[in-house]
């Protein structure tokens, strides 16, 4: 059984390249509870908080029960669920799933492939990452629910369809002249960019192509607020902030709350701005909430 294209197939409700990384996020928590603990089960009362927590933090705006993928990730055969009456699931139901003390793990098969070939734990992760969520993403999501992969394990082609264009960097950053299209940063050392990258505005995982139209030139840490959701890009090509992002601090002030409807910096003339449709996608599926009101001087 090819554990990995399994993996890669997992059924997700999708419409119009909308966001639904529910199981792919279950999966990965159950994964880190088996490098943890091989016996492991995840009694669903016992885990819901952290489930609604990894959903809030990285899912779609809309909310949504982790019942859902608890339930549901049963038909794709990489996992099972038991209660206090034998096996199988009592549905998506919360109040059901917590009164009959139910308790889901990965399924059998899969617990007997990880343990006779304990690479496969971090492959399969790479592939829910690669597919689901940006690389800017992927170490912070990794800590989040406690998963420790190797930086030199690797995805089949296979699995994940799709090779990254290694070109996108150079041609975003020579599009916004090697600055960050948000606050202007444009650091070397010597003749070599530091802190810069090309940043999906659709992201990679969800069709965005790897083209200047989808691109911005964004220091780091405009880039991680970019894929987070605090920082987005409207109409007239001016940023967006967040209403739902604090911060107290001077830098938290200057950095991030002042961007708020300025225009973007570039790209340079003759090159095409940020196309509508990624746009769009991005305000729908990662920007979260409302974007700040933009203050008059």
């Amino acid at each position: 059984m090819d554990w990995l294209e399994r993996t890669a197939k997992l059924r997700q409700w999708t419409r119009s390249g909308a966001r639904a990384p529910h199981k792919p996020l279950l999966v990965l928590y159950a994964l880190a509870r088996f490098q943890q603990d091989a016996a492991d089960e995840l009694r669903y009362s016992a885990v819901e908080g952290d489930l609604k927590r990894l959903l809030a933090e990285y899912g779609p705006a809309n909310p949504t029960t982790p019942a859902y993928p608890f339930h549901h990730l049963v038909s794709d055969g990489v996992w099972e669920v038991r209660t206090d009456r034998g096996a199988g699931s009592p549905g998506t139901g919360v109040r059901e799933l917590r009164a009959t003390g139910a308790t889901g793990r990965l399924a059998p098969e899969l617990r007997s492939a990880l343990r006779r070939e304990p690479s496969l734990l971090g492959r399969m992760a790479r592939v829910l990452l690669d597919l689901n969520f940006p690389p800017s993403l992927h170490d912070e999501l990794c800590e989040t629910v406690g998963l420790e992969l190797q930086r030199a394990e690797t995805v089949e082609v296979s699995a994940v369809r799709r090779r990254r264009d290694r070109r996108m960097r150079e041609l975003v950053l020579t599009a916004y002249e090697y600055r960050c299209a948000f606050c202007g940063y444009d650091g070397r050392i010597g003749a070599v960019p530091v802190g810069l990258e090309a940043a999906h505005v659709r992201w990679w995982a969800f069709g965005g192509p790897d083209d200047v139209e989808n691109g911005l030139c964004l220091c780091s840490l405009h880039h991680k607020l970019l894929d987070k959701g605090v920082l987005g890009v409207g109409e007239g090509h001016r940023i967006l902030v967040s209403q739902s992002f604090v911060g107290h601090s001077a830098a938290a002030g200057e950095h991030v709350v002042a961007l708020a409807g300025r225009p973007l910096i570039g790209p340079q003339p003759g090159v095409r701005p940020i196309a509508p449709d990624h746009r769009a996608w991005h305000a729908s599926q990662v920007f979260h909430g409302s974007p700040r009101p933009v203050t008059v001087a």
